[in-house]
């Protein structure tokens, strides 16, 4: 009888762009304007179980950039990454798939964005280096906030 394999395993099987778009509604008038846009970026990251002991992380971003109330462009992506996950403690799991893959897929959606911003026609948007375990760490305390002010019955 052949014994199972419970050494941990953690390896990328992909990493892939999953969705792009450029949107330039007002182009080619607001391409006339000399102001400096002002520039804001939403992240945001998704892990759901794709198979027994495989996980896509995707993490999401949109650039949005106006100038006054219009908009010069905006981007939309969606870099996703498939891992191989097994044999890790349960407790260790969410940090794993919150932390260490976004970690990873991370660089390449930066790439991808500030490349379609440039072909695009503009200077490329280089987006900051993100603390992941800190926004982990934020997401669970707001997360325990939200549970601790549940309404109490009082008996």
């Amino acid at each position: 009888m052949a014994e199972a394999n419970l050494d941990p395993v953690f390896q990328i099987q992909r990493v892939y762009l999953k969705d792009m778009s450029l949107e330039q509604p007002n182009s080619p008038e607001i391409l006339l304007n000399q102001e400096q846009p002002g520039v804001e970026i939403q992240l945001g990251v998704d892990a759901k179980p794709v198979a027994e002991g495989l996980f896509e992380i995707t993490v999401t971003a949109t650039v949005h950039t106006k100038i006054e109330e219009k908009t010069v462009f905006m981007v939309e992506a969606k870099q996703a990454g498939i891992f191989e996950i097994r044999n890790i403690q349960s407790d260790q799991m969410g940090a794993l798939l919150g932390i260490a893959c976004p970690q990873i897929v991370y660089p390449y959606l930066r790439s991808n964005v500030a490349d379609i911003i440039q072909r695009g026609g503009f200077p490329p948007v280089h987006m900051a280096e993100i603390n992941f375990q800190a926004m982990y760490e934020q997401q669970q305390a707001e997360a325990m906030m939200a549970t601790s002010e549940a309404p109490q019955i009082l008996v």
